[in-house]
């Protein structure tokens, strides 16, 4: 196993440009002479027939140079997605409002967007899907249903002392990227394009536009240098932005660039996925579960996109911690009338993990025990009742000590006790408190995408130029990997640069998704610099007349036993003598397999773990809440870089409170978007940041043998706020036993809203 680098910066290697306002995105690029500029034209319906466009008023307006559908696409006009199910533009029927029709060129953004908004389809309105339970009824899928069985879950549930019945609805998310989606595409010569696109997966983008070009895949170039935040919603949703600007670009001869305004990033692009479960728990006196069934309703939105692989992780993770023994899963991946829906942070795990939680919170209440007890009853083990419902072993397990380490840190059951003597004293206010956990497997469901490469080059002056196939979001990737190269070759970490992420350096890179990103580039890039370094330990051997593994790299000194010297002096002196001083590296996940059709094996190479620990106050007049306090231990390995790992942990955990509490996604009975802006939809804010809001980092380092002993950080700290939603259940129960309430089942569906809180109050 590598060892974490020993020096890190003090802050993300963009961070003083994200301040100043140097960093540049694809808008700050200078624009080539011509450039010109395109918008959408959007369906006004959910559904319909195109008859025909009314294009008189946009070409009439000022700066317009064309207009562009689907007679201008040389290829396939089916965009090159996995399903094939998505037309690059909706010509002959539209499936959601926001559905892009076309596309209008003008000489500058706001005239773009002027007149695409004069142009007027004619069509022919059809029915509308527009929830779950309608799509269930039609059949109305996007993929086939899924089930998963293992034990005997109808004959556990038959046999078990006690059982709980229930449904929960938990609702969408937007990504609210600070960059909204963006490209630039520029015709080169000899046919061949440059793409500068806002993805987290580069090559997807050059795939789609060559496809959609009908182009051989090396006559795309597509680079990223930064993102304005992802979440997923680049991932699969900025390869539409390229097609279509890449053909507005063709059409008319001159670069285009295409930048969505805001209000039509949320009418075009799909969220995270909704879902609606039904369940059936069977459980003991001690609340242990003993058999379970859970229909899982998926809002895919209008065509497959992801749906699939989130469909199948929220199958996988909906144990989150706990064993379960007999259990049912039955995945319905509706198709409906909206927005495709797509990855966002967590892709389907934190959707397969609420429904255990809210169900172990009820039986806790049912019985009158300790939800924390529960919990721990639950648990995997560490030699048995320790195999996942997909046949996974879990080896790394150490979610019983960092639960009862958190539970003693953060003095949880003393405030059980004190929050309890409050509610009975108060005649408004209610306090609730909620320990959970987190298990979260770490790789790509698709084993195919889990292999990264680097590139590792040493110039003649000592400097250093990385380029992996990872792309930066914001979430301090190019730093960790810089950090990696620069520990292997004894470097001060900012002697070492990454470059953009570039689908002409590297070539058919994953998606920079599934938190695994630094595993998979950061172990590419370490193994490209170690050849590189093992070659010049073979020069100075050769120089100094010691073996080579007596020479070592630190503080930007080469050391062997005879003599030390600079790396900047060395350097000049191996290539006078023709030592390679680049090289590539290439990884594969190790261990993982996986079959697709049972969804049985070992999809993950580790598991990620975490508890939260959440307390709120809910107003029983107004059913408005808030966060009081969070006591959060993670697992994040050994820390590749400290401050941006308990950064990840402090976003993911917002963001996750965000999705449960405030952000709501309302469609109208047209499937119009009607939360489609700032002023419409609410994202927390630094206010809604808890007053006390205490991380602590886990001491062990990964059991695999993972680059610098880490761990994956970027999605598993969004489920720790799972423990939000449990808090505000707990609130609400509280209240209920103190208004002589005695049912224990609580009904709050989430994003719990002041309005979802009032109503499961009363």
């Amino acid at each position: 196993m590598s060892a974490a680098p020993a020096t890190a910066p003090a802050h993300h290697e963009s961070a003083v440009r994200h301040i100043d306002g140097r960093a540049q995105y694809i808008d700050d690029l200078p624009e080539v002479a011509g450039t010109l500029n395109a918008a959408p034209i959007l369906s006004p319906l959910a559904h319909g027939r195109v008859r025909g466009m009314d294009t008189a008023a946009a070409w009439a307006a000022p700066g317009v140079h064309a207009l562009v559908g689907s007679a201008d696409i040389p290829g396939d006009h089916v965009l090159a997605n996995f399903a094939h199910d998505e037309a690059i533009f909706a010509d002959k029927t539209v499936q959601h409002v926001g559905n892009v029709m076309g596309l209008v060129v003008a000489d500058s953004h706001h005239r773009a967007r002027y007149a695409a908004q004069l142009v007027r389809p004619d069509i022919e309105p059809l029915p509308a899907v527009l929830n779950v339970r309608d799509a269930v009824a039609q059949q109305h899928w996007v993929l086939p249903p899924v089930h998963v069985r293992r034990g005997d879950a109808a004959q556990a549930l038959a046999a078990a002392p006690h059982s709980l019945r229930g449904t929960l609805d938990v609702g969408g998310q937007e990504h609210f990227y600070l960059e909204g989606q963006i490209a630039y595409a520029l015709p080169q010569e000899d046919g061949q394009w440059l793409i500068h696109s806002s993805t987290q997966h580069p090559g997807e983008v050059q795939h789609w536009v060559a496809h959609a070009l009908d182009i051989p895949l090396h006559a795309v170039r597509v680079v990223c240098r930064r993102m304005g935040g992802g979440f997923g919603g680049k991932e699969t949703q900025a390869g539409h932005l390229a097609v279509w600007a890449a053909l507005a670009a063709r059409k008319v001869g001159r670069p285009v660039k295409l930048r969505l305004d805001r209000d039509d990033d949320f009418m075009v692009t799909g969220k995270r996925h909704p879902f609606s479960y039904v369940y059936h728990v069977g459980f003991d006196d001690s609340g242990r579960i003993l058999g379970l069934r859970v229909t899982q309703l998926v809002d895919c939105g209008f065509s497959a996109d992801l749906s699939g692989p989130v469909a199948d992780r929220a199958i996988f993770h909906t144990d989150n911690a706990y064993f379960l023994e007999h259990v049912a899963i039955d995945s319905y991946r509706c198709k409906t009338h909206k927005q495709s829906h797509t990855a966002f942070r967590g892709f389907g795990g934190p959707q397969g993990m609420v429904v255990t939680e809210v169900i172990l919170g009820d039986i806790a209440r049912t019985l009158s025990l300790d939800p924390l007890d529960v919990r721990l009853r639950n648990l995997y083990g560490t030699t048995e009742r320790n195999t996942t419902h997909y046949g996974m072993a879990v080896e790394d397990n150490i979610l019983q000590p960092l639960i009862t380490q958190l539970a003693h840190d953060c003095d949880y059951r003393a405030r059980r006790a004190e929050i309890a003597d409050w509610n009975a004293a108060q005649p408004t206010l209610q306090r609730g408190l909620a320990l959970t956990p987190v298990k979260f497997g770490i790789s790509f469901t698709a084993t195919q995408f889990n292999q990264a490469g680097a590139l590792v080059h040493v110039y003649t002056d000592g400097s250093v130029l990385v380029n992996h196939g990872g792309t930066e979001m914001g979430q301090g990737l190019h730093t960790k990997v810089a950090l990696i190269v620069a520990e292997v070759l004894g470097l001060t970490p900012t002697r070492v640069k990454v470059n953009a992420s570039d689908t002409d350096k590297v070539p058919n890179a994953s998606a920079t998704a599934a938190s695994a990103g630094t595993d998979l580039n950061g172990r590419a890039a370490e193994l490209a610099a170690l050849q590189v370094r093992d070659r010049l330990a073979q020069f100075v051997a050769e120089l100094d007349g010691c073996s080579a593994s007596a020479v070592r790299f630190a503080d930007d000194q080469v050391h062997s036993p005879a003599q030390t010297r600079s790396f900047a002096s060395l350097i000049p002196m191996a290539y006078a003598q023709r030592v390679q001083l680049w090289s590539d590296g290439f990884y594969r996940t190790p261990k993982i397999h996986y079959d697709k059709a049972t969804l049985s094996g070992r999809p993950f190479y580790y598991f990620a773990y975490g508890a939260a620990c959440t307390e709120v106050a809910i107003d029983t007049l107004t059913g408005e809440s808030k966060v009081l306090r969070v006591d959060i231990l993670h697992d994040v390995g050994t820390p590749l870089h400290r401050a941006i790992d308990i950064g990840q942990i402090e976003g993911g955990f917002i963001q996750g409170m965000g999705w449960l509490t405030t952000e709501e996604l309302v469609w109208d009975a047209q499937g119009r978007l009607r939360t489609h802006a700032p002023s419409t939809y609410k994202i927390p804010t630094i206010g809604d940041t808890p007053a006390h809001f205490h991380i602590s980092l886990w001491h062990e380092p990964n059991r695999e043998d993972n680059v610098g002993g880490s761990k994956a950080v970027g999605e598993p700290p969004f489920m720790l706020a799972l423990s939000v939603l449990e808090a505000l259940r707990d609130a609400v129960a509280h209240a209920h036993s103190r208004s002589g309430d005695s049912t224990q089942v609580v009904q709050l569906n989430a994003p719990a809203t002041p309005e979802r809180v009032l109503a499961a109050l009363q």
